[in-house]
């Protein structure tokens, strides 16, 4: 092999991934964990060191490189300092073999393979010895949670009073499962995710270094895909690098994860949102031609609807260094546009829809049926929106609904005296699972919202007579229509009725639509048009409460009944539980008898 072959085959042997190459060797080169090195920074100018620290944090935010760290400036010596010591620019004497995890008293342990109480009494047997030749004896157990209850027990005394010449930093990534007697023996630190920006710039320097020229949009993609991690960040970036030639792209990275091009995301977004369909399924089904995953283009649909929500909030989050030229300035023109209310059903069908494209053995149709769902209550009102409809309504008047998740606008009265139709709310819930929604589909007379009608309609031949609540009542349930006549019974109070006219006052928790609903039943059951008015009288008292008017009545009579009064006497506990009138009383009585009803007094049976 001659020389060229030689160097090439050393520098080979000699390449070392970024994750390892760039691993930060002090407190200064350790990103986006600002708050803990400030914490450490004033203990140790205060000398108050703690025994114990916990690190905890998602993969990848530096919980091992810390606590090497921290093991550094804990034994750092030069020959100008001898103490415990943050500022670690000049390599100490142990730096070095503590950085690259052979210092002979820097014991790193982890619980996931040393997870019995043996392990733990061999740390416990060690800690009576001084350390070899640092200032402190230093355990990092990685995964503390792994440990079984046998080890934390068995190590809880130690923890509290350890020998001065011993530490413990302990890292988890599910601080939940160490016990709490555990966690109060330590100082704790909750490492965050790092900020997608904060990576992207960092990647950008370490290709510098790499001598990698590499396009900003597939940093933000690498940041992106990294989720808060910077070791999967470095890792991706490593990936990219090997896939590219020369050059990283975005191209690159979107083939190399499968992800879906960012602009043609926020296009399939802009087509979902107009309710065009059509489109909208043209765009999925092309991206997933070119290698996206439906769950992940559905997943980056939800993102880019989040961030025009956050967008509608707060517009400086448009400055974020990772977002693309793109996201920044469609992403601001759609929160100028889309309601808060049409983003968050969006949202919640978006989740939905991933959980569903992940479990289906079809993920492109149900990632395209999701489409048709989204796009289909893209122009329908939500429920707030269509019960203010109905309330507008009740009041008098006339709405219509709004396209594309607009709230709804009142327009101009119609001239007095026109007999045009009006549209109304007919409740509905769409397949989608996604929030609720009314479309304004019925027509109904425009008398009906009148509070105060003034001229009577055209005399109609009246085929059922009604005069009284009672014969409403009598009406509903001949069609069993129970629901409505519970409903009618429970919330109407009659003012005054006449062949085609109703006037009535509401119960407070009466349905929203009843006013419409009674209206439309008493034309379909009598066969003529009827104007029901909402009338500002009280009116008398509801049907329901007539009737428990009459049961009262019956239990007091009961009661009062010697018979009755000698039987409860007789027999203690016993309660009234109906009133039932014999069937030799008048046929004009009939309507008294009263139905059973809980009752919570001791005397009734």
């Amino acid at each position: 092999m001659n020389d060229a072959g030689q160097m090439d085959k050393a520098k080979a042997g000699a390449y070392r991934v970024l994750a390892r190459k760039y691993r930060p060797r002090d407190f200064s080169a350790l990103i986006g964990q600002e708050p803990m090195v400030r914490t450490l920074t004033n203990a140790f100018s205060a000398g108050r060191i703690a025994q114990a620290w916990m690190l905890t944090g998602v993969r990848g935010v530096g919980k091992t490189t810390t606590a090497r760290i921290l093991a550094r400036a804990l034994n750092y010596k030069t020959e100008t300092v001898n103490e415990p010591s943050i500022n670690l620019e000049t390599p100490g004497e142990h730096c070095e073999a503590i950085l690259e995890g052979r210092h002979v008293d820097v014991i790193e342990m982890d619980a996931a393979s040393h997870t019995g109480i043996d392990d733990i009494r061999d740390i416990i047997d060690q800690v009576r010895y001084a350390p070899v030749s640092a200032r402190y004896k230093i355990y990092i157990i990685d995964e503390v949670h792994m440990l079984s209850n046998q080890a934390f027990n068995g190590l809880l005394k130690t923890l509290e009073e350890p020998p001065p010449h011993v530490k413990f930093i302990f890292a988890t990534t599910e601080i939940r499962k160490v016990p709490i007697t555990i966690l109060s023996r330590c100082q704790r630190f909750d490492l965050r995710r790092i900020d997608a920006a904060v990576i992207k710039e960092d990647l950008a320097r370490i290709g510098k270094l790499e001598g990698v020229e590499a396009e900003d949009e597939a940093l933000a993609m690498i940041a992106r895909a990294a989720e808060g991690s910077m070791r999967d960040a470095q890792s991706i970036f490593d990936q990219a690098i090997a896939h590219s030639s020369g050059k990283v792209t975005a191209e690159t990275v979107r083939d190399m994860l499968g992800l879906a091009d960012r602009a043609r995301v926020i296009d399939l977004f802009e087509h979902v949102m107009k309710g065009d369909v059509a489109a909208a399924l043209a765009e999925f089904r092309a991206q997933y031609d070119t290698g996206a995953d439906p769950a992940t283009v559905l997943t980056d649909l939800a993102e880019f609807n989040h961030l025009v929500t956050r967008l509608r909030f707060v517009p400086e989050a448009a400055g974020d260094a990772a977002l693309s030229e793109a996201e920044r300035e469609r992403g601001l023109a759609f929160s100028k546009t889309l309601s808060v209310r049409v983003l968050s059903r969006a949202w919640q069908m978006l989740l939905k829809g991933i959980q569903e494209v992940q479990s289906s053995n079809a993920p492109v149709a149900a990632g395209e049926m999701v489409m048709i769902r989204i796009a289909h209550a893209a122009d329908l009102p939500t429920l707030d929106e269509a019960l203010k409809t109905v309330e507008s309504m009740s009041a008098g008047t006339a709405v219509t609904s709004a396209p594309s998740g607009q709230a709804a606008a009142a327009p101009a009265a119609a001239p007095a005296g026109n007999g045009g139709a009006q549209a109304i709310a007919s409740a509905r819930m769409p397949a989608s699972g996604g929030g609720q929604t009314m479309r304004l589909v019925r027509e109904v007379p425009r008398e009906e919202q009148a509070p105060a009608p003034a001229a009577a309609p055209e005399a109609e031949p009246e085929t059922v007579p009604l005069t009284s609540l009672a014969d409403i009542a009598e009406l509903a349930e001949a069609h069993r229509d129970m629901a409505f006549k519970v409903q009618f019974k429970r919330c109407v109070r009659l003012v005054r009725i006449e062949p085609g006219r109703l006037a009535v006052n509401l119960t407070e928790d009466a349905p929203k639509t009843l006013l419409n609903d009674l209206t439309n039943r008493l034309q379909k059951w009598t066969g003529r048009r009827w104007i029901v008015s909402l009338s500002h009288e009280a009116g008398g008292k509801t049907l329901a409460e007539e009737e428990s008017g009459r049961r009262e009545s019956a239990l007091a009579d009961a009661r009062a009944d010697p018979a009755v009064a000698a039987i409860l006497q007789s027999f203690p506990g016993a309660r009234i539980l109906d009133v039932r009138i014999p069937d030799a009383v008048a046929e004009d009585t009939a309507s008294d008898v009263v139905p059973p009803e809980p009752d919570t007094e001791d005397d009734d049976i």
